[in-house]
């Protein structure tokens, strides 16, 4: 059927098409006991390996961040679960372009995407081994390699590997991985049922998929291809201040538009959907990995059900320091976040992520500080001082003035900006 062959890639995006934000304030004090590295996975005799049919899966690199003006690559995984409408489509070879049409519509139970190890775990002789997939372009061409992640102690567990490779670096960014002959795509299982997950899995061992130097080239070596920024363009975000930051958040992958075609760039942000922003944003970053847990067993708060979209998100944020409900132990995730109140959820984020890469918290300043004229007295005031300096993440309203309206609702527009604005910051 031409609808498992004709595929489209998904924007990172999509399935955050969420107009929204976040949160209450951390608490000052970092977790006690909290490990900077991912969860440990469940050992492969837990876990079982159902066969599937590789015809309705693509593999795609998908451009995230541009930390230090290189373009960084993320895995994304799409299925195709029903035949219309279709999720992708491929045109093209030497490189092979992936297209998004998932924007375009409510892909719920059509299709299936993954871009962390939420969705898709790497398995090598039957165990499910602690790696994380990583795209490097080397020749022209984008390299998936499985990459050991560090013990606490800093020791390497096994040796690196390669799991395929593109055939050059699409226009728009988004380029199909043809998996090396040894690895196939299959499904994760728990006593028996399916778990949601697709393993990239390999029946040899470690060591005879170790890298020795040479990187197998199932395909010939193309011209290198030059790699721009996509270009999305939604028909209510010309003319907009911020017009390109929102394109490129789309394609980092934290937030999508509309099936209509639009972003609505003056929506307010909900508290959930601030903490998915923050937390899809933290994942796009190569030096960190957001675990989160594939089933929620308890309720993060009161009036957040552990089968809520956001539960796992807003439970992994909360655990970490990046956010905190009320003290009615509510968190309100429908509740519009105000600009202040996300400033302090990013500077939070930021904390976050420089700790679990060993780095203090103290948030260096980068350029100097924007005196706000209407941020006196308020308690945001020190939050937002240090988000002006830090990166440039906290600027006037609509990037004009002097005012910051600290209780104003924080707009999808400025959101999107500011959160790119925490990816890009790289700061010793």
């Amino acid at each position: 059927m031409k609808g498992f062959r004709s595929k489209v890639a998904v924007l990172a995006a999509a399935a955050l098409t969420m107009t929204g934000g976040l949160t209450a304030l951390a608490q000052a004090t970092p977790p006690a006991n909290r490990s900077s590295s991912p969860m440990l996975l469940a050992q492969g005799a837990t876990f079982g390996l159902e066969e599937t049919d590789q015809d309705p899966f693509v593999l795609i690199a998908q451009p995230t961040s541009r930390l230090g003006g290189v373009q960084r690559y993320g895995l994304m995984i799409l299925e195709q679960k029903q035949p219309e409408p279709l999720c992708w489509s491929e045109s093209g070879s030497n490189p092979t372009q992936i297209e998004p049409l998932l924007l375009n519509f409510d892909f719920s139970g059509i299709c299936g995407k993954a871009t962390d190890t939420n969705g898709y775990l790497i398995r090598v002789n039957g165990e499910d081994v602690r790696y994380d997939p990583v795209l490097e372009e080397e020749n022209g061409r984008l390299v998936l390699y499985g990459n050991p992640r560090r013990s606490l102690s800093g020791q390497v567990p096994g040796p690196r590997i390669v799991i395929g490779q593109t055939d050059g670096i699409a226009p728009n960014g988004f380029t199909k991985i043809f998996l090396n002959p040894s690895w196939r795509l299959a499904r994760q299982t728990f006593n028996d049922r399916p778990t949601g997950r697709t393993y990239v899995a390999s029946d040899l061992t470690l060591a005879q998929l170790a890298v020795d130097g040479e990187i197998p080239t199932p395909r010939p070596t193309p011209t290198p291809t030059p790699t721009p920024m996509p270009t999305i363009t939604f028909s209510d975000t010309r003319g907009d201040i911020y017009a390109q930051q929102i394109e490129q958040a789309v394609q980092i992958g934290f937030i999508a538009g509309f099936q209509d075609g639009t972003f609505r760039p003056r929506t307010p942000l909900t508290r959930e959907q601030l903490v998915s922003m923050v937390i899809e944003a933290l994942d796009s970053d190569e030096n960190i990995s957001v675990a989160l847990p594939n089933q929620v067993t308890n309720a993060p708060f009161r009036d957040v059900p552990r089968d809520r979209w956001s539960a796992a998100k807003i439970a992994f944020a909360s655990q970490n320091d990046i956010v905190a409900g009320y003290q009615d132990g509510a968190f309100r995730p429908t509740q519009t976040v105000t600009r202040a109140e996300m400033m302090a959820v990013l500077r939070r984020a930021a904390q976050y992520r420089r700790r679990v890469q060993g780095q203090s918290v103290d948030l260096p300043a980068t350029q100097s500080l924007f005196n706000f004229s209407d941020i006196g007295g308020h308690w945001a005031a020190p939050v937002i001082q240090r988000m002006s300096v830090y990166c440039g993440i906290a600027t006037p309203v609509n990037e004009s003035g002097t005012a910051f309206m600290p209780n104003e609702p924080a707009l999808r527009n400025y959101a999107a900006t500011a959160v790119v604005r925490l990816v890009d910051c790289s700061t010793p």
